[in-house]
């Protein structure tokens, strides 16, 4: 649910507020403040998020808190933040999502190390035989935490987000299909089906594919070495191993390094500030404004620098 914020100059600078009605539902006026300072219009990358709206005549504002954050930092409690389209503050259902989103990415990076871990289990330990038998389960539940995070994923371009969700569903679909069509029949578990059998990336690969865009993200957005290692670590592997270029010392090897890399980076989710998750709501609140209004929007905002020039 991260968000990256363009810095690009633009033309429209040095807005004075503006109020903009709104039509939603007939016969209530919404006004939404509006001040840009050097602050980008056009070409702006834009969040599509439908499940914000523009905020009515109160404010809400809300205390949160990330984990090891200090109380006594007022960073996040009852603030009122001023983003690109006007003021916005966190809300408890922009917590909820957060909270959310968080989960679904240890959830999957739980259960990744879990059914990974075997590769690094001795064949007689009781664990280790305990996790070969449920790697379906874990399989499923990491898919379905990925699934979780990517719906709740706040991203400016609304067609790579839904490019992710689609890898994500090919992924889960192929799969599905690779399980019941291959994996059973045979006696064997998705996992061991597709490790026997490299073709079967081809299915089940997309549900990664679609991870390394996540983790691409995080690592494009906020810097993090752990995001950016992965990002060359989870596609190496499943090439190399789709391909049979790599032998087994170096996959599992490389493995190694994607579990520990996926749980630093599942962890310190929950040591960023709520508000990182969210981003902008103000730009939210422009996205669900009806296509009419936006462009009367620009119009205005056009007009208002050319009258403060």
């Amino acid at each position: 649910m991260y968000s990256c914020h363009s810095t690009s100059s633009s033309s429209l600078s040095a807005l004075s507020p503006l109020l903009v009605n709104s039509v939603d539902p007939p016969g209530r006026q919404l006004r939404l403040p509006l001040k840009l300072n050097n602050a980008p219009v056009v070409g702006l990358w834009l969040h599509n998020n439908p499940r914000t709206s523009i905020p009515q005549s109160k404010t809400i504002t809300t205390k949160c808190q990330a984990v090891g954050e200090s109380s006594s930092q007022p960073s996040e409690e009852a603030v009122v933040y001023q983003g690109v389209y006007g003021p916005w503050t966190i809300q408890p259902s922009d917590v909820q999502e957060v909270i959310l989103y968080r989960s679904g990415l240890v959830t999957a990076a739980a259960s990744f190390v879990l059914a990974s871990s075997t590769a690094f289990l001795p064949d007689d330990s009781t664990i280790g035989g305990f996790i070969k038998t449920n790697l379906d389960l874990f399989h499923a539940l990491g898919a379905c935490g990925l699934g979780l995070s990517l719906y709740l994923i706040h991203i400016y371009v609304t067609q790579i987000k839904r490019m992710l969700q689609a890898l994500w569903f090919l992924g889960a679909f192929g799969s599905l299909v690779t399980y019941a069509s291959f994996a059973q029949p045979a006696g064997k578990t998705l996992v061991d089906y597709v490790i026997e059998n490299p073709t079967a990336i081809w299915f089940v690969g997309p549900l990664f594919a679609a991870l390394t865009g996540l983790v691409f993200k995080e690592g494009l957005c906020y810097g993090k070495l752990e995001a950016g290692i992965l990002t060359f670590i989870i596609p190496a592997v499943l090439l190399g191993h789709l391909t049979g270029l790599m032998d087994d010392g170096v996959k599992v090897s490389l493995l190694g390094i994607w579990m520990a890399l996926f749980v630093v980076f599942a962890g310190r989710k929950f040591f960023q500030p709520i508000k990182d998750d969210i981003g902008d709501k103000s730009v939210f609140m422009f996205n669900s404004l009806p296509e009419e209004e936006k462009k009367e929007l620009m119009n205005k905002l056009e007009r208002e620098t050319k009258s403060g020039s």
